[in-house]
């Protein structure tokens, strides 16, 4: 096993050896807290040009299969571990994680004390970072740090999206349809829309207004996905549209902050972001707290009491995070309090986890008519994952080609 230099942007070093694919690599440095679902983080396309440091000490003990990809890709630019496994003990697992990350070209870093790199970016906030395995002159490789891109002001949802418009259908009967703009979707999410009888067109991030209506849809998704939304500006301008309309809609992560500035509202660069599977957050249309799965460096900057006029409806905040008051959720109503669309910060997907979410299916397949609030609704939270992933895999197999989200 070859050496390797982790340089962050402020010049700090950590000396480790070299994990997955031999070269260099450049992002910015984030930190993900959960302690299982690697494989799902690793393929979520919101990690797009980012280096993932994961807190958890032991990571690959159950390898990687075929089942629990997001997409059909690695998509973090860089891995920093401190203790991979030495050996694969997973009955579903067909490989082992370092040699995933070797095949799909993924440059990473082990042996460092991840503790302590953790702590720094919570201290000094997220920042451009490189790893090498063939630079051993730290000064050289900071100066190639310092020449990288910056997330804030990249536009990224056009790197990660389908590249042609895609169907799945419904399980059981169809009872409507939605349009889900992909701007990096994870697979879970229409499969979870797909259980409670919708029938998915995933469209391009590229997608137009016409293009949109032209699948006659009962609502419309926006997808989780990479990038500063406020570079994001075309997506913005086509909500905007459909809102006019009258569409129904529903957003998640990246979604919810593309609804925010379509509503009129701004988002700012959080200093170290919200990544893991633990945080709490609070529905206040229910009263409950929930424990989500979280991945954006950036929120939306909106009011926490009381609603503000858009020219769409009465906009207010519906979830917030207990840790630190950052806006999880909004909510748009007409003028007698219809409900009209709503949008969350997190994966309500549940892949990895947690479930407490689930019910955002739900409540936006109830906004389109597709079940009467409070009656029993599909749900698949408590079959096997393989018997799900299995369900997944055929329906995106039979509709995308070869390609999926």
């Amino acid at each position: 096993m070859s050496g390797a230099i982790l340089v962050l942007e402020d010049g700090r070093t950590f000396r480790g050896e070299s994990y997955g694919a031999a070269g260099e690599t450049f992002g910015e440095a984030v930190f993900n807290t959960g302690m299982t679902g690697y494989q799902e983080t690793l393929t979520d396309p919101s990690y797009h040009r980012q280096v993932v440091v994961m807190t958890a000490p032991h990571i690959g003990n159950t390898g990687v299969n075929d089942e629990d990809p997001e997409s059909r890709r690695i998509w973090v630019a860089g891995y920093v571990v401190r203790d991979p496994a030495r050996r694969v003990s997973n009955w579903r697992a067909t490989r082992s994680l370092d040699d995933e990350l070797r095949g799909q070209g993924v440059v990473g870093i082990s042996g460092i004390d991840t503790r302590a790199l953790t702590r720094h970016l919570r201290e000094r906030g997220a920042m451009r970072v490189g790893i090498s395995s063939t630079e051993t002159d730290p000064a050289a490789l900071l100066d190639r740090v310092r020449a990288s891109g910056e997330m804030a002001g990249s536009e990224l949802a056009s790197e990660v999206s389908t590249g042609e418009a895609y169907v799945v259908p419904a399980i059981g009967p169809k009872r409507l349809t939605v349009a889900a703009l992909d701007l990096g979707i994870k697979s879970m999410t229409p499969h979870r829309l797909a259980e409670r009888g919708v029938e998915v067109h995933v469209l391009p991030a590229t997608a137009t207004l016409e293009e949109i209506t032209a699948v006659n849809p009962d609502g419309l998704f926006y997808s989780n996905g990479p990038g500063d939304p406020a570079a994001t500006t075309h997506q913005v301008e086509v909500l905007q549209g459909a809102l006019a309309e009258g569409i129904p809609y529903f957003g998640i992560c990246f979604g919810n902050q593309l609804f925010g500035r379509a509503l009129g509202f701004g988002t700012y660069k959080l200093k170290y972001g919200h990544r893991g599977i633990n945080q709490p957050v609070l529905d206040r249309t229910t009263g409950k707290t929930e424990v989500t799965a979280h991945n954006h460096g950036f929120a939306v900057d909106a009011p926490l009491d009381g609603s503000t006029t858009t020219p769409y409806g009465e906009a207010s905040v519906s979830h917030v995070c207990l840790n630190d008051d950052v806006v999880e959720g909004l909510e748009l109503r007409d003028g007698s309090g219809r409900l009209k669309g709503f949008s969350v910060q997190y994966h309500p997907e549940a892949a990895a986890g947690p479930h407490d979410a689930a019910y955002l299916f739900d409540r936006f397949v109830e906004l389109l008519g597709g079940f009467e609030t409070g009656a029993s609704a599909p749900s698949s939270t408590t079959e096997p994952v393989v018997e799900v992933r299995g369900a997944q895999a055929t329906s995106l197999e039979t509709t995308t080609d070869g390609k999926d989200a």
